[in-house]
């Protein structure tokens, strides 16, 4: 949701899914608490997910997280990049780096 709203913003947003966020992100996408969410009139991950890409919300998947969970490319969603945390570490200004585990 904080992606989503700082894209609505204008600002340019990537979240890197690490390791076993990765699994959330297999089709088709369910998140472990969608029915709870829903029933306080939150959206399911994957309406979040689809949202923030359609906001330009850059999502990029960890190879090692794909690997863990014998995940491929043809697993994820939408345009979801494939990468590492020192790749995008280095794609993000220290200045603009918000990270939250």
């Amino acid at each position: 949701m904080l992606a989503a709203a700082q894209a609505a913003l204008g600002g340019d947003v990537a979240i890197f899914l690490q390791l076993d966020a990765v699994a959330l992100l297999r089709a088709p996408v369910g998140g472990p608490r969608d029915a709870a969410h829903q029933a306080a009139g939150l959206p399911s991950l994957a309406a979040l997910i689809d949202d923030a890409l359609g906001l330009g919300v850059r999502l990029i998947a960890c190879q090692s997280g794909l690997a863990l969970h014998g995940m491929s490319v043809a697993d994820l969603p939408g345009p979801i990049d494939i990468g590492g945390p020192i790749g995008f570490l280095q794609q993000v200004d220290d200045d603009a780096r918000l990270l939250m585990a």
